[in-house]
């Protein structure tokens, strides 16, 4: 069996494009594009890429993009009121703190200020309550472009097997809501799970998001299985992989996602549908005259 590979590149391109239409059409009918703030403290390195593909994303869709660019040495205090105003800023639909943060700064406090109606990240407490008691509102990115991943696939998780490898804020944890939302038998596994590959031999949906490359081996993958790789990992010689060994688990698989240009662009992506809904909550088309 050679796995069928899911082009998340492709995928992420046609919703952005979904996007720049909807925001067209809201231009012909006089609102403004919808305001992405973007803010990064400090110069991490892999900060700074996120957040360049995250502004150029926004100038192919139509987003009017801010950029808050930060020095390192930025206080608590200075970013707080930074959050502060931009949650007060009308022309501002969604705001992006890019993690992580500088140790000196609490980056839950920093996401728990913005608000929840401009959280187009999705990981202020009040959107992950509301997913977990099937109220979403705007949802972490990366789980919903796994979804989305899913639903242009062709797959529908109900009723299927579904394993989650890793239990992070931002993937794991709302993952497994978003698959309960949608009818799956969930597990999740973490660093202290005793049999990982027994749970991967059952799975019929698998999503890794740990960060250790080649964490599962091909041969534990059940065969026809569907395996969503989100960990980007950077080898010796500067190429990237992800957290599954993608040729031995290409060979079993159903479908499978490629590291890079699997899940990455779709997060991306799901970061400019976020805030297109953002501003329609704020900012409604006008209702046609009768």
């Amino acid at each position: 069996m050679t796995a069928r590979l899911i082009d998340g590149r492709e995928l992420a391109n046609r919703r952005i494009e979904k996007v720049r239409e909807a925001i067209a059409a809201r231009g012909d009918a006089g609102l403004r594009p919808p305001g992405l703030a973007v803010v990064l403290v400090g110069a991490d390195p892999a900060s700074r890429v996120y957040v360049r593909n995250k502004r150029r994303a926004c100038e192919r869709a139509g987003i009017a993009s801010s950029d808050y660019d930060l020095p390192a040495d930025t206080s608590r205090e200075e970013l707080l009121a930074l959050v502060r105003e931009l949650n007060e800023n009308p022309a501002v639909d969604g705001i992006l703190v890019q993690l992580p943060l500088p140790v000196h700064i609490d980056q839950d406090e920093v996401v728990n200020t913005i608000a929840p109606d401009k959280d187009v990240d999705g990981f202020h407490v009040a959107n992950v309550g509301r997913l977990a008691l099937r109220q979403p509102g705007l949802r972490p990115c990366t789980p919903k472009g796994i979804m989305t991943i899913l639903r242009d696939a062709g797959i529908d998780p109900k009723g299927m097997d579904c394993l989650v490898v890793g239990a992070s804020n931002h993937v794991g944890r709302p993952l497994m809501l978003e698959l309960l939302l949608a009818g799956a038998t969930v597990t999740c596994c973490h660093k202290f799970t005793k049999d990982l590959r027994f749970h991967v031999e059952r799975a019929e949906i698998m999503v890794v998001a740990v960060g250790k490359p080649n964490l599962i081996p091909g041969e534990w993958v059940r065969p026809g299985a569907v395996v969503i790789d989100v960990g980007i990992n950077r080898r010796e010689d500067g190429t990237l992989c992800g957290d599954v060994a993608f040729e031995s688990a290409s060979e079993r698989a159903g479908m499978i996602t490629p590291v890079p240009g699997g899940v990455g662009p779709m997060t991306v992506a799901t970061l400019m549908e976020n805030t297109l809904e953002s501003a329609v909550e704020r900012l409604p088309m006008p209702t046609p005259a009768q």
